[in-house]
């Protein structure tokens, strides 16, 4: 398989249609080889418009990675800052975590499952990518002990918008992530103002995995 050929044919084809614009993000998807974070038994679809599946050893996690255009997309709307320090939650095979610490200073990334967390750790090493730290554990109970940060991400959804991961915000600080309930979920994007205010606004509908242990949404019942 051409990986370069499928590589270039993911960016034009399937990420610059989908709003994804700045060049930078486009450039870093062409140096972060997407194939090395795969398992080697669906290395050739990892260029495909889909959420794949994580394996280890040939069996699967139940986790699964976002799609190339979603990072892309998530990435791009986090406009980050080179001084940036970063907190992901849903680390999966590390790939994500790998493009966001070429675009800050540093990256904390929490993968609930530890058989996940040991697999990015050994991807983000094979590849050369530093500045990044995995954390094992739940993200949502862990992101008040771990600091205050400048931008936070969510790989994976979350029924509601995580209050937890809003205070974890610095002022000025950014957080994106895909909110809802299937079949409604879209993309936010929220910001914090000097004065600890936080306005929010929708981006795009789409559909993604929960993640483990987010906050789950109020039912009444009558």
């Amino acid at each position: 398989m051409d990986f370069e050929l499928a590589r270039f044919n993911m960016i034009e084809q399937q990420i610059r249609p989908w709003n994804v614009l700045n060049q930078r993000v486009l450039d870093l998807l062409g140096v972060i080889k997407r194939e090395h974070f795969v398992c080697p038994s669906l290395q050739k679809l990892a260029f495909t418009d889909c959420d794949l599946p994580i394996r280890v050893q040939g069996k699967d996690t139940g986790v699964h990675m976002l799609s190339p255009k979603m990072e892309a997309r998530l990435l791009q709307e986090l406009e980050l800052d080179p001084q940036a320090k970063v907190l992901e939650i849903g680390t999966g095979t590390g790939y994500m975590a790998a493009l966001l610490a070429q675009q800050c200073a540093h990256v904390t990334t929490v993968e609930a499952n530890p058989t996940v967390a040991e697999l990015a750790r050994q991807n983000l090493k094979t590849n050369g990518i530093t500045r990044v730290k995995v954390v094992d554990g739940c993200g949502f109970e862990q992101a008040k002990a771990l600091g205050q940060f400048d931008a936070i991400v969510m790989s994976g959804a979350s029924p509601v918008l995580p209050t937890v991961l809003l205070d974890a915000l610095k002022p000025g600080g950014r957080f994106i992530g895909i909110i809802g309930e299937a079949p409604v979920m879209q993309v936010v994007l929220a910001e914090k103002n000097a004065q600890g205010q936080i306005s929010q606004k929708p981006l795009f509908e789409t559909q993604a995995e929960v993640l483990q242990n987010a906050p789950k949404a109020v039912s009444f019942t009558f």
